[in-house]
C-alpha cells in the first residue's frame, strides 16, 4: 500500500510525497491538514467539527457531514483532496456554485478545475490533460455530468482521492430540494469501492439523513453534526397586509448601501419587484432561468463585484452565491419548508458580521403550496411529509417562540436557548385572547357553506355585505362582530387558516373559505382549544438590533478606515480585472485586519488571518504597497 501511495505521490509533485516503509512513524495527519489550513488558506485552526470530519477522511473512510451554513464544509473535502493520492471528485448541483468555488481555490494556489456545459471544447481538453498527467487537486462535476458513461468509464482509470457530494439533501425525497439525478450517485459506491465518499449539506433533518446515507449507501458510516446555530442572524417575519411588493421597497430603502437577496416565488415577480426597487433609487437586478444565459451570467458577476446590490431572484439562485457580504435576505414570498428558509436565509452573514433574515408570508401562501402537494403526482407517504413540513414552517413563521430556537429544534438539536435577538425575543409581538371571536368566524364560515372568500366573510360579519340576500341577512351570524375591525378580522380569519381551523378551496385562483378540522373546531368551541390573535408593535424599518453582548462585529478604528477603503478599491479593481468576485482575492474581514496590524513586511503580512502563501505570492507586493502608502 505504502509503495502505490509513493508512486502516485511521484507523479503528482505538487502534493507531498509519502514517507517510505522505513522512515520514521509519520506525523498526525491532522498537523500536517492544519499546516496546508494555514498556508494555503491563511486560517490558524479548524472550526467546530471540521478536525473530525477531516480526520475520518483521511483515514480513508466515509462519511456524512451536517455543517451549518457558512461553517466550511468544503474544506471539508479540499483538504483531504490535496493530501490524498489522486483527484478530488466534487460532485455540485449549480454552475454557478462549482465557479465560485473553483475561482477561490484557484486564488489560494490550488489546482482546482470544473467540468460543466459552460467549459469551452478547449478548455475540456485541457482538463481532462491534466487530470491524466495527476497535476488536478479537485474536479467539480455535476450529478448529471458524472453519470454519463462515458465520464465514468474514463475516470475508472484515475485515482481518486474521494468523491464529495456536495448539497447532499438533493438525495432525499424527504429533503427540500430533492432532484431525481442525485438519486443516481448511490452507484457510486460499487463504481469506486476503494474511494472514501463524504455527503455534505447544511440543512437536513433527522429523517433525510437517514435517507441520505441510505441512498449514498452510507449506513454503516459515521455521521458529523454540528450545531445549527446562526447567532450572527437576526431573524424576523412578518404577515403579508396590503401590497407585498411596498413592503419589500420599504425594507430595502430602510437598509441602504448594503448587499442583499430578495426571493420571490416566481419569475415575473422577481421582474416587478427588481423595477420598482430601480424606481426607487436602489440597484437592484433580476435573476431567474427565463433570462438567456449570458444575460444571468453578467447579472451574476455584477452582483458579485458590487459593494452595495440587491438581487431578485427566484431560489435556485440560493445555492450558488458565496458573497459573504449580504447583509439582508428577504423573502417576498415564503420558502417552501425550515429547511429551504434556513438554506435561504444563510445566503447572510456568511462573513460572520451581523446580518438579518426577513420573511413576509400569509395565508394565501401556504394554501398555495399545499394545493402544489396535492397536485403532485408522488407517493402518498411522500405527500404527507411534505405537507407536514409546509405545517411545521407556518408554525415557525406564525408562531410565538424565538425563531432560531424552533429552527434548532427541528432539526433536531438538543438543550437550545432562545436567541435573545429575534423580533419574538425582544418582544415586538403581543398575544390576546380571540377565541369569542374566533367562534363567530367559525359559525359564520359554517352557516355561509364554504360559498365566499375571505372578504365577503368579514364583511358579512360586520354586516356590510353590499346587496345581501334575505336568507342570508336572517343567518345568526350576520353582522355579530362590531367589536373589531374590519383588518382586525381580516388577521383573524388568516390567524384561523394557518392554525388549521378554516381552509381555503383554491377555486380557479378564486379561493372560497369553509371551516376546517372538525375535531379542532369542536375543541374551540367547547373552550378546549383557546385561539390567540398576534398584535405587533412596529419599530423603524431597517433597525438592526445590535448582537447579543459578546459577539464580535467588522468594525475599523476611524484611524483606520482610510486605509481600509484604500484596499477594498484595490481589489475592487484586481476583480474586476480578473473577473471574480472580490471575496475570492480577500474578504472583508481580512481587509479590515491588515488595516488595523499595517504591516510593514511581508511576514507580518502572512501572519494575518486569511493570508495564505498563494495570495501572498500573488498579492503581497500589491497590499504592502498600498499600506506603504498610508504609513506615517
Amino acid at each position: 500500500m505504502c509503495v502505490r501511495r509513493m508512486a502516485i505521490a511521484v507523479s503528482r509533485p505538487h502534493k507531498a510525497p509519502m514517507p517510505s516503509a522505513v522512515a520514521e512513524a509519520p506525523a498526525d495527519p491532522l498537523d500536517e491538514a492544519r499546516a496546508i489550513l494555514r498556508r494555503t488558506f491563511g486560517h490558524a485552526e479548524f472550526r467546530g467539527l471540521q478536525a473530525n470530519v477531516i480526520a475520518e477522511v483521511l483515514a480513508g473512510n466515509s462519511a456524512m457531514a451536517v455543517l451549518p451554513t457558512g461553517g466550511g464544509k468544503s474544506v471539508c473535502y479540499q483538504i483531504p483532496s490535496m493530501m490524498r493520492p489522486g483527484l478530488g471528485l466534487v460532485v455540485s448541483p449549480l454552475i454557478a456554485l462549482m465557479t465560485d468555488q473553483v475561482a477561490g481555490l484557484q486564488q489560494s494556489g490550488v489546482a482546482a478545475a470544473r467540468l460543466d456545459s459552460n467549459i469551452d471544447p478547449q478548455e475540456k481538453a485541457d482538463t481532462w490533460r491534466r487530470i491524466e498527467a495527476g497535476e488536478l487537486d479537485l474536479l467539480y462535476v455535476s450529478p448529471e455530468g458524472l453519470m454519463q458513461p462515458w465520464m465514468l468509464e474514463r475516470l475508472a482509470r484515475v485515482p481518486l482521492a474521494l468523491i464529495a457530494i456536495d448539497e447532499a439533501h438533493c438525495v432525499s425525497q424527504w429533503g427540500h430540494d430533492f432532484r431525481p439525478e442525485y438519486r443516481m450517485l448511490g452507484r457510486l459506491a460499487e463504481l469506486f469501492p476503494g474511494v472514501p465518499r463524504l455527503a455534505v449539506t447544511a440543512t437536513a433533518d433527522a429523517r433525510t439523513r437517514d435517507d441520505i446515507r441510505a441512498e449514498l449507501h452510507l449506513e454503516a458510516s459515521p455521521e458529523f453534526v454540528d450545531s445549527f446555530a446562526r447567532p450572527e442572524l437576526v431573524l424576523s417575519a412578518e404577515r403579508k397586509r396590503g401590497s407585498a411588493l411596498k413592503r419589500v421597497v420599504e425594507l430595502v430603502a430602510a437598509r441602504p448601501d448594503r448587499s442583499g437577496v430578495i426571493y420571490a416565488g416566481s419569475r415575473d415577480k422577481t421582474e416587478q419587484i427588481a423595477q420598482a426597487l430601480r424606481d426607487a433609487g436602489v440597484p437592484a437586478l433580476a435573476y431567474h432561468a427565463g433570462l438567456e444565459r449570458q444575460l444571468r451570467s453578467d447579472r451574476l458577476e455584477q452582483f458579485l463585484q458590487a459593494d452595495a446590490a440587491v438581487m431578485v431572484a427566484t431560489i435556485a439562485f440560493g445555492m450558488g452565491v458565496d458573497k459573504p457580504d449580504v447583509r439582508f435576505v428577504i423573502h417576498a414570498d415564503a420558502p417552501a419548508s425550515i429547511e429551504a428558509y434556513w438554506q435561504e436565509i444563510g445566503r447572510a452573514g456568511r462573513d460572520g458580521d451581523l446580518a438579518e433574515g426577513i420573511t413576509l408570508y400569509g395565508a394565501a401562501d401556504m394554501s398555495w403550496a399545499l394545493r402544489r402537494i396535492g397536485e403532485r403526482d408522488v407517493d402518498p407517504v411522500v405527500k404527507q411529509a411534505q405537507t407536514a413540513k409546509v405545517r411545521q414552517l407556518y408554525a415557525l413563521l406564525d408562531g410565538t417562540g424565538c425563531r432560531a430556537a424552533t429552527v434548532r429544534r427541528y432539526f433536531g438539536e438538543e438543550g437550545v436557548e432562545a436567541c435573545g435577538q429575534c423580533d419574538l425575543c425582544t418582544g415586538r409581538i403581543d398575544l390576546s385572547d380571540a377565541t369569542e371571536a374566533a367562534q363567530k368566524a367559525l359559525s359564520a364560515a359554517h352557516r355561509l357553506g364554504g360559498r365566499f372568500g375571505r372578504g365577503r366573510l368579514v364583511d358579512h360579519l360586520l354586516g356590510k355585505t353590499k346587496d345581501v340576500s334575505d336568507s342570508e341577512a336572517a343567518l345568526s351570524t350576520w353582522g355579530i362582530g362590531q367589536e373589531l375591525s374590519a383588518s382586525a378580522w381580516r388577521d383573524l380569519v388568516e390567524q384561523l387558516l394557518f392554525e388549521g381551523l378554516l381552509r381555503e378551496d383554491p377555486n380557479d385562483g378564486r379561493p372560497l373559505v369553509g371551516v376546517g378540522d372538525a375535531d379542532a373546531v369542536r375543541a374551540v368551541f367547547r373552550g378546549e382549544r383557546r385561539v390567540a390573535i398576534q398584535t405587533r408593535a412596529e419599530e423603524p424599518a431597517g433597525r438592526v438590533r445590535k448582537a447579543r453582548k459578546g459577539r464580535e462585529t467588522l468594525a475599523t478604528a476611524p484611524s483606520d478606515k482610510a486605509l481600509f477603503e484604500a484596499l477594498r478599491a484595490w481589489r475592487s479593481r484586481e476583480a474586476k480585472g480578473q473577473h471574480v468576485p472580490p471575496y475570492v482575492i480577500f474578504h472583508d474581514r481580512t481587509l479590515a485586519e491588515i488595516a488595523a496590524v499595517k504591516p510593514g513586511s511581508r511576514a507580518a503580512l502572512e501572519r494575518v488571518n486569511g493570508v495564505g502563501e498563494g495570495k501572498l505570492a500573488r498579492y503581497g507586493a500589491a497590499v504592502l504597497e498600498v499600506v506603504a502608502g498610508f504609513a506615517g
